[in-house]
């Protein structure tokens, strides 16, 4: 079972996902697969979900105007709390199998009525 600190984290994200915009976007990610919010958002819209070309503007930080050690805008994956959450999941609803089919078992056995 989680620790204290990994509960607390899945309790945070299954309030988060009780958003009804969030059920949508995690909705679409399931049929899109791995997207940007920006990709999301276009094809929410409509739009294609190509990048549309920007200009570049060098600023004083770094190239393409990004600060230094800012690594892009586009972040991808699923973050390891919505990760912890499913495996929470999934390690609960194996808990109940196994208890379902202990009490099967014991309701079929010869004599139990």
């Amino acid at each position: 079972m989680a620790d204290a600190t990994d509960l607390g984290r899945v309790i945070e994200v299954l309030a988060a996902l009780a958003d009804p915009t969030r059920q949508i976007l995690l909705g679409r990610l399931a049929v899109y697969g791995e997207a940007t919010a920006t990709v999301l958002a276009r094809r929410a819209s409509g739009e294609p979900a190509g990048r549309r070309p920007a200009p570049v503007r060098p600023a004083p930080g770094g190239p393409g105007g990004q600060p230094p050690g800012r690594p892009g805008a586009q972040v991808r994956g699923a973050p390891a709390a919505l990760t912890d959450t499913a495996e929470w999941m999934n390690q609960v609803a194996a808990e109940w199998t196994a208890r379902l089919l202990a009490i099967k078992h014991l309701a079929e056995e010869p004599g139990a009525e």
